[in-house]
């Protein structure tokens, strides 16, 4: 069914054509084929503010050069003329452009290089719904703007998406336009049960939409779109939806794919087809004669892990706005149908919505801007969603790291020349930071090599056997050499190359042995250094644990560099990395490490071990023995072993354990100005009564020949002593005037006595103003009664314990009137 000419936006022209001329800012709501992104431009151009380009944003290049090319076509013209198109590495715009289409970043870069956009009438933010960090920003830096500079300056933000009283509100009130779109019914058909079957063996999802893609092929008439979240899984699904249906074209569809095949495939063909694509199909694009959409339920994004700072592209389910999204694009040209790989009930779980990419993804290029602009704090631009600070600062850090951010006296970031260096570059801070130093280095081209390889993604991803080594694919890159010249991806390896072509101007041949030495560089937080034993397994520089398959070539390295991770909960896995050699880390960084002495408890040895290390980061080059160790150092290390095993695990001693108990009974009973000798408080305590006593001791054993009690006493003053003394003695002395410990562990004070010491004592004594609880031993000092009344013992009970001690004990004295005896130690004498 040929597309008619009269689009669904024409309806709301009028209106929109008004705004502008009128307030100058609009938000317009449009959903996919309504003709908003191409009818709009070139309605505007006739429009009596029109002074001069209209520049429209695309959130990628492939829609960019559709949008520009579709244009074009409706004039009549070649790209180029009234109508162009800008993209990183390629401009096709001449003077008389009055139409340009262009790339988020590129928005960025002119309002960087001049605020005041000279030349500039208009900027139309297309599909602003995805909520892209360049689209937000750029919005944010075009409102200042307008606010400051440019009041004549017209903003239009163009949303699929009916949801647009939020950006209304962010655009000062300002009219909020819909167009009904054209759209004919599409029925949705769900799958009856999940795919992902707890049973049985596993399911690849690209085998399941390929099935599901076969069964829409012979119940349904048409061209089909079939939405996956990757290249790789468009590859094999490819190979298995071909092998099912041998008489349908299958046509890959993703942001890598050359121009030429890019269009291919947005085009109808002369057979059946079936358009395998990514999310940049949902929105961005038209596929002609499309009938038919099989929707695999995934999306691929960029994520940032909060505890490790680490980016990395995850696949997660789409939202429900996605999915209609996708849905929409099977009634385009005529009635339609759309399969979803999921359950009707595991609909519901779906999000509502995708979450903004400022929320969830690395803000370190972000960071990089804001300080170009001029801003600190990021709360005086108008954001939808402001950055989260936490990312916020770590970015910073990264960039204070790099030299592209230097704080001021008061404590402000502010960009250096350097990060104005790197911000002119149209890569991520780390390349362009690697660019740079390499160029200076002499090593220009390598640099550059490796900067658009990781900018348009691995060439071997993939690819059987392909292992992680960054090196290989240098060689395959630029000599077709090596086990990987065979598996390269023959579009994505010619864009590496004419991208690295640019980015090196004349900086000569690229060494793919110097990989590890450039991307140093860049990742100087993520050199590897492997960890003893058998598993592959890396300690990185920046602290985080990361390992690598058994069978890749780099597992045996003992040095490397990992430039792609992926973050797989405790350690995370490499997927792309450079061996790096000792050498050449301290030739990129030659001020960077540095000896770290250091004496720490160990829990294996159970000793103090001190060691001499040569650190890079968290990485130890060095290891050796520390010797001459200070006394003090061993101490600060015991110590910790110390708490590590507890205070009641000190060899304490009798008269220590009395020292404590006696403290504890006066505060107990509200003495003051004592101090707390409990376990908690001695840990905490620990470096002010005890650490200083452990100087040169390395194992626990060595405290052993320690007084503890002694040194818990010198940590009193003699206030503390007089007032300990006069509450709560330590000594009871008897009538035959030896002393005894008091000891306070019990409600009362309590000693240990044998019974004949105590005859002729006919008062009961005290202690701390109360009776002493007096424990009377045997001769052979075992316990034979416990009184609080010696007197009221002598003549009750006593009767009946000198009967038994006689029979037991008849060499010592029992008499029968103990209260008026004499006190002994001795034994009656022979004879």
């Amino acid at each position: 069914m040929a597309e008619p000419t009269a689009l669904p936006i024409e309806t709301v022209l009028p209106a929109l054509c008004e705004a502008l001329a009128g307030p100058g800012l609009a938000v317009l709501a449009a959903p996919p084929g309504a003709g908003k992104t191409t009818r709009v431009p070139l309605a505007l151009l006739d429009a009596p503010w029109r002074a001069g380009r209209i520049l429209v944003l695309e959130p990628r290049r492939l829609a960019a050069r559709a949008a520009a090319t579709r244009m074009a076509e409706m004039l009549g013209e070649p790209v180029g003329a009234t109508v162009g198109y800008r993209i990183r590495g390629e401009n096709r715009t001449g003077p008389d452009t009055r139409i340009e289409v262009i790339t988020e970043g590129i928005l960025t870069r002119m309002l960087q290089g001049d605020a005041e956009l000279p030349g500039v009438s208009a900027i139309l933010f297309d599909e602003i719904h995805e909520r892209s960090i360049h689209s937000d920003f750029g919005m944010a830096l075009a409102l200042e703007v307008r606010a400051a500079l440019r009041p004549d300056l017209r903003l239009l933000a163009m949303s699929a998406t009916l949801d647009t009283a939020a950006w209304a509100a962010l655009l000062g009130g300002c009219p909020a336009i819909a167009s009904e779109g054209r759209m004919f019914p599409v029925e949705t058909r769900h799958l009856e049960r999940p795919w992902r079957r707890p049973s049985g063996p596993p399911r690849r999802l690209e085998a399941a939409v390929a099935e599901l893609a076969a069964q829409a092929v012979a119940e349904e008439a048409g061209d089909l779109l079939v939405f996956l979240p990757g290249q790789g899984e468009i590859r094999r699904c490819g190979e298995r939806l071909s092998a099912l249906c041998p008489g349908l074209d299958v046509v890959p569809l993703y942001g890598a794919l050359p121009f030429a095949s890019q269009q291919k495939a947005l085009r109808a063909g002369p057979r059946r087809r079936a358009v395998l694509a990514t999310a940049l199909a949902e929105t961005s694009l038209t596929v002609e004669g499309v009938r038919i959409v099989v929707d695999g339920g995934l999306s691929r994004r960029a994520r940032v892990n909060p505890a490790t700072g680490m980016s990395a592209l995850v696949t997660e389910p789409v939202s429900r706005a996605e999915a209609d999204q996708r849905c929409g694009r099977a009634g385009r040209v005529a009635p339609g149908v759309c399969y979803r790989l999921w359950t009707k009930g595991e609909e519901g779980a779906l999000p509502a919505f995708a979450p903004p990419e400022i929320l969830t993804a690395d803000l370190t290029p972000l960071a990089l801007e804001l300080a170009q602009w001029g801003v600190d704090d990021p709360g005086g631009l108008a954001f939808l969603d402001p950055p989260p600070a936490g990312a916020l600062t770590e970015a910073r850090a990264l960039l204070r790291a790099l030299g592209g951010l230097q704080t001021g006296a008061d404590g402000v970031d502010r960009i250096t020349a350097h990060g104005r260096e790197m911000a002119g570059h149209p890569l991520h801070p780390r390349l362009a930071h690697m660019l740079i130093r390499a160029m200076a280095a002499g090593e220009g081209a390598t640099a550059a090599l490796v900067a658009a390889l990781l900018s348009e993604g691995d060439p071997m991803r993939g690819a059987p056997g392909a292992g992680a080594d960054l090196t290989a694919r240098l060689l395959a890159l630029t000599a077709g050499r090596g086990a990987g010249a065979a598996a390269l991806d023959a579009g994505k390896a010619d864009r590496i190359r004419r991208e690295a072509k640019r980015l090196a101007g004349k900086g000569g041949a690229a060494d793919p042995s110097a990989a590890g030495r450039v991307l140093a560089l860049a990742y100087p937080d993520r050199v590897g250094l492997r960890r003893p034993g058998d598993a592959p397994r890396f300690l990185l520089s920046g602290g985080r644990g990361a390992e690598i398959g058994a069978e890749d070539p780099l597992a045996s390295q003992r040095l490397l560099v990992a430039a792609e991770l992926e973050d797989s909960g405790r350690e995370a896995r490499i997927r792309l990395a450079a061996p790096l050699s000792e050498a050449d880390l301290r030739e990129a960084f030659p001020d960077r490490s540095g000896w770290v002495e250091t004496a720490e408890w160990s829990r294996r040895s159970r000793q103090v071990e001190a060691r001499r290390r040569e650190m890079f980061g968290a990485i130890a080059l060095a290891d050796q023995h520390w010797r001459d160790v200070p006394p003090e150092a061993l101490a600060r290390a015991l110590a910790d072993g110390v708490r590590e095993r507890g205070i009641p695990a000190l060899p304490w001693g009798e008269r220590a354990h009395l020292l404590r108990r006696r403290i504890a009974w006066l505060s107990e009973s509200g003495a003051a100005d004592l101090p707390d000798w409990s376990d908690a408080a001695l840990s905490e305590t620990m470096d002010a009564w005890l650490t200083p006593h452990l100087a040169g001791m390395r194992r626990l054993e060595e405290i052993g020949n320690l007084d503890l009690a002694e040194i818990l006493e010198q940590s009193l003053d003699w206030a503390q002593k007089q007032t300990m003394d006069r509450l709560a003695p330590a000594r009871f002395q008897t009538p035959l005037g030896s002393s005894t410990a008091i000891d306070y562990a019990g409600e009362a004070p309590t000693i240990r006595v044998r019974v004949q010491e105590m005859f002729g004592v006919a008062r009961h004594p005290e202690a701390a103003g109360q009776p002493l609880v007096i424990e009377l031993l045997s001769p052979a000092g075992r316990p034979v009664q416990v009184t609080r009344d010696l007197p009221g013992f002598w003549a009750g009970s006593y009767a009946d314990v000198a009967k038994e001690m006689r029979a037991r004990y008849p060499k010592h004295p029992w008499p029968e009137h103990p209260a008026a005896a004499a006190p002994t130690r001795r034994a009656k004498p022979r004879g």
